[in-house]
């Protein structure tokens, strides 16, 4: 099937073949566009030259940051993005040995995966819900109960990212997005 988060092949194709770049693109997805937060992999790897975790993790901070912020950049906050980016990078070497894979094929339960993902820098609950559900989603993984840690980003529509598969629906779930902040903000005017 293959991604189509990022909306443009080369950004989505190294979503397909770099499993690092998903979540890179997860913690990313935060005050920026969806399909630009999982360009964010691919603008790692196209300078960077890897998306090793251990080599990003090691890598000098300042050099880092300065290939982030290259226009165009990671992220809107490219320096601070680029220091969150090291450190999930030095988690998943840490943790996982380098293989972020395993963040995923060893949790057991959905509530250990959901878990396991709100441990990783910037994935508070709800992005994390968000990401157990575009593992299940787009990539099948569905441990026991993982429907439950993802809440009602388990259900069918166009609730989050986790609900892309196209340039369609990309714009179906920008249109949800953007009818629960004005719900939101008409319940906070009230």
């Amino acid at each position: 099937m293959g991604f189509h988060i990022a909306n443009e092949p080369a950004a989505d194709q190294v979503l397909d073949e770099h499993p690092f770049a998903v979540v890179v693109g997860m913690m990313l997805d935060q005050q920026y566009g969806m399909e630009h937060a999982f360009r964010g992999g691919y603008k790692v790897l196209s300078r960077f030259g890897t998306l090793d975790p251990a080599v990003i993790a090691a890598a000098d901070p300042d050099e880092f940051k300065a290939m982030a912020s290259t226009p165009p950049a990671i992220h809107r906050f490219p320096g601070s993005m680029a220091a969150r980016l090291q450190e999930l990078a030095a988690l998943v070497e840490d943790r996982y040995d380098g293989d972020v894979t395993r963040l995923w094929t060893e949790a057991a339960t959905g509530k250990e995966l959901l878990r396991r993902v709100q441990e990783l820098p910037g994935f508070g609950k709800q992005k994390a819900q968000i990401f157990v559900a575009l593992l299940a989603k787009q990539l099948g993984v569905r441990p026991e109960g993982w429907e439950s840690a993802a809440g009602d980003y388990a259900l069918d529509g166009y609730r989050s990212v986790a609900d892309v598969v196209d340039a369609d629906s990309l714009l179906k779930v920008r249109e949800f997005k953007q009818a629960k902040k004005a719900e939101a903000k008409a319940q906070q005017d009230a």
